[in-house]
């Protein structure tokens, strides 16, 4: 039985990373990208690919994933991409797990996969919007130093 959340879960991955990419800072950009090519292709190869062989990509698109996450982490010392990466740690385990003791993805696989799904996506909308933040607060603090600045000079 199909159901209309895998196809809800989509939607909301390619939107937040369209979010980040649209108004997210660096970090949010480059996960918001890998997140997207993340959706995109891994599911066109399980269409493509033999089974086997599409369960080894898979599990490697989702190692390439954290290692990205994790090169973010480290280069710009986030909370939101620390719990990015280890939503995706959490995905690749899971992965790892049904590949190696070669389980059949059941409802329980689907739980995790579609609420770590959400969870990442949830994560970089947050990173976006604290990057839109960042830049409201900057514009503020610039235009009261400018402001600052023309008091100053028409006293002098």
């Amino acid at each position: 039985m199909y159901t209309l959340l895998p196809l809800l879960l989509l939607i909301g991955t390619l939107a937040s990373g369209a979010f980040a990419i649209w108004k997210g800072d660096t970090a949010a950009r480059v996960a918001g990208v890998l997140n997207l090519v993340n959706a995109v292709v891994l599911p066109l190869s399980r269409l493509l690919l033999i089974t086997h062989t599409s369960e080894v990509l898979q599990l490697f698109g989702d190692f390439a994933w954290a290692i990205g996450l994790l090169l973010l982490a480290v280069r710009y010392a986030s909370i939101w991409l620390g719990v990015t990466m280890l939503l995706q740690a959490t995905q690749f385990s899971l992965h790892a797990y049904y590949l190696v003791m070669e389980r059949r993805p059941d409802l329980l696989h689907a739980w995790i996969n579609n609420l770590d799904t959400l969870g990442i996506s949830i994560c970089i909308v947050v990173g976006t919007a604290l990057a839109i933040r960042r830049r409201v607060l900057f514009d503020r603090e610039e235009a009261e130093l400018q402001a600052r600045r023309q008091r100053f000079a028409a006293h002098a």
